[in-house]
């Protein structure tokens, strides 16, 4: 009776000790770039939803930095991004930011599509930016769009005189 309850008591600081371990390396990990430095960039988009602090920035679907913070700019009131990219990775000033999805149920990350010839340094703007697309809307605007271009009209005869 006594080995089992020293057993239970065990395996319990096993456990305990292995979660322990799992929440330091995700803390440790969280709002990283791969352990390397990295620069600043930001950029302003129409929407950024399912973006989050912590979402990815990848180029070709590499991850090159995480997204730093996100804020309402006053004067245009866009959504403002700013991401940390790693020091290894230049980002040209031709460069387009875009918000895509992770699949259907996924996330969201930042997209870059590398363009132009002058690196940006920290603290840049990305000029060329795309938010995220609201995909109900699209397709019910389409849907209707298709539907008014099937339907024919005739032109009113209300009030008009014949010679």
């Amino acid at each position: 009776m006594k080995f089992e309850r020293w057993g239970e008591t065990i395996l319990g600081a096993i456990v305990v000790a292995v979660a322990l371990g799992f929440f330091a390396f995700a803390a440790a990990q969280a709002g990283q770039t791969g352990g390397r430095a990295g620069y600043d960039l930001s950029g302003l988009f129409n929407r950024v939803d399912g973006i989050n602090v912590g979402s990815d920035v990848r180029v070709s679907g590499v991850k090159v930095g995480v997204v730093k913070a996100i804020s309402l700019d006053g004067d245009t009131y866009q959504a403002r991004l700013t991401f940390t990219i790693d020091n290894n990775v230049k980002v040209n000033d031709q460069s387009t930011a875009r918000i895509q999805s992770d699949g259907l149920l996924g996330g969201a990350y930042v997209s870059i599509e590398p363009a132009g010839l002058t690196p940006l340094r920290s603290g840049q703007m990305i000029e060329n930016t795309q938010g995220t697309v609201d995909l109900i809307s699209m397709f019910a605007g389409l849907a209707g769009g298709a539907n008014r271009a099937n339907n024919t009209t005739t032109p009113s005869t209300t009030g008009a005189t014949t010679p």
